[in-house]
C-alpha cells in the first residue's frame, strides 16, 4: 500500500518492480544515490548534474550528451521525498526540450546546416530538420509550377554535404547524430522522389498526408499523419540511432498513430526478428514519447 501511494504520485514507478522501487526510496537523503536508478524512470537521462547545495542544473544521456535545464530544481525542498523531485525533473525535462527546440528552430536559418547540426542535441537536430523539410515540401506543393524536382536536387545536395561531414574528424556524439540524420534525410528524399513519380501536385494528396509531418505552430512542435494531429511529447531520449524506414514501416506508422489518437492499442504482427518492436520504438522516438519494452517470454 505504501508503494502504491508513491506510484500514484509519480506514475513512472508503475513500470518498476517493488525491489527497484525500494532501492530508490531508500536513498531519500542523498539525491546523488538515486542516479544509478534514473535510467529505469527516464529513457534518455543517465545522470543529472547535481551541485553541493542539491540543485539540479542539467541532464546527461548515456552517450554523455548534455542538455541544460531551463530552470534549476532544488532537491532539498522535497524533504527526502524522492518522488517529489523526480516529478519536477520530469516537468523540467519536457519544458527544457521544448525551449531548446525553439532556440534550434530560430538558429536554423542563420547558420550553415553542417555547423548547426553539431551545435544542438541529436534528438532536437533531427526533429527541427524534419520541421523545415515539411515546410519546404508544403511550399513547393503550393507553387503553381511543379517545384518538387528542384527540391529533390537540394535534398541530394544536403545528403552529399552530410556524407562529406561524416568522413571528417568528429566527436562520438556528433557522429551518432549525423548517422541518424542521414537515415532520416534518405527517407525524406525517397518520399519526395516517390511523390514526383506519382505526380503529386496538391498538399491534400494522400501520398503526402500519409507521411509523418512536423510543424512548428504556436511555439510548439506538432506531428501530423493522415487524420491525426499530436503534440510532440518532448521526452528526452538522448542521442540514439534511428531505424531505416521502408514503405511497410510507414504503413505501420499510420495504423499505430491513428490508434494512439483514439487511445487504442496497436499490434504489429509478423515472424520473429522482422522489426516489430524496433518499428514501435522508432515511432516513439519520432513522436518524442517514452517507450517501455517488457519481455513477456
Amino acid at each position: 500500500a505504501y508503494l502504491e501511494t508513491k506510484r500514484l504520485f509519480f506514475p513512472r514507478f508503475f513500470f518498476l518492480s517493488n525491489e527497484e522501487m525500494l532501492e530508490i526510496l531508500l536513498e531519500t537523503k542523498e539525491p546523488s544515490c538515486v542516479q544509478p536508478h534514473l535510467k529505469k524512470c527516464f529513457e534518455g537521462i543517465a545522470k543529472l548534474e547535481i551541485d553541493q547545495q542539491g540543485l539540479i542544473h542539467s541532464m546527461l544521456s548515456s552517450q554523455n550528451e548534455k542538455v541544460k535545464l531551463s530552470y534549476s530544481i532544488n532537491t532539498s525542498e522535497a524533504n527526502g521525498a524522492v518522488e517529489k523531485w523526480l516529478l519536477q525533473v520530469q516537468d523540467a525535462m519536457k519544458i527544457s526540450i521544448r525551449d531548446v527546440m525553439e532556440a534550434a528552430h530560430a538558429a536554423y536559418a542563420n547558420e550553415s546546416r553542417a555547423d548547426w547540426i553539431q551545435s544542438w542535441p541529436g534528438q532536437i537536430a533531427i526533429c527541427v530538420s524534419q520541421i523545415f523539410w515539411t515546410k519546404e515540401v508544403t511550399e513547393n506543393l503550393r507553387k503553381s509550377a511543379p517545384g518538387l524536382g528542384d527540391f529533390l536536387l537540394t535534398l541530394n545536395g544536403q545528403l552529399q554535404n552530410l556524407i562529406q561531414l561524416v568522413r571528417g574528424q568528429l566527436s562520438k556524439i556528433s557522429l551518432t547524430t549525423l548517422r541518424a540524420l542521414i537515415v532520416s534525410d534518405v527517407h525524406a528524399r525517397d518520399v519526395v522522389s516517390d511523390m514526383i513519380e506519382k505526380k503529386v501536385s496538391s498538399e491534400k494528396d494522400f501520398s503526402w498526408l500519409s507521411r509523418l509531418r512536423y510543424y512548428w505552430e504556436d511555439d510548439y512542435c506538432k506531428v501530423r499523419m493522415a487524420t491525426t494531429e499530436l503534440k510532440y511529447c518532448n521526452e528526452y531520449l538522448g542521442n540514439t540511432e534511428r531505424l531505416v524506414l521502408t514503405p511497410l514501416s510507414d504503413r505501420c506508422y499510420v495504423t499505430l498513430v491513428e490508434a494512439f489518437k483514439l487511445n487504442l492499442g496497436g499490434s504489429p504482427q509478423g515472424p520473429a526478428g522482422t522489426g516489430k518492436t524496433e518499428t514501435t520504438k522508432d515511432l516513439a522516438k519520432a513522436l518524442g514519447v517514452q517507450c517501455i519494452v517488457v519481455g513477456c517470454s
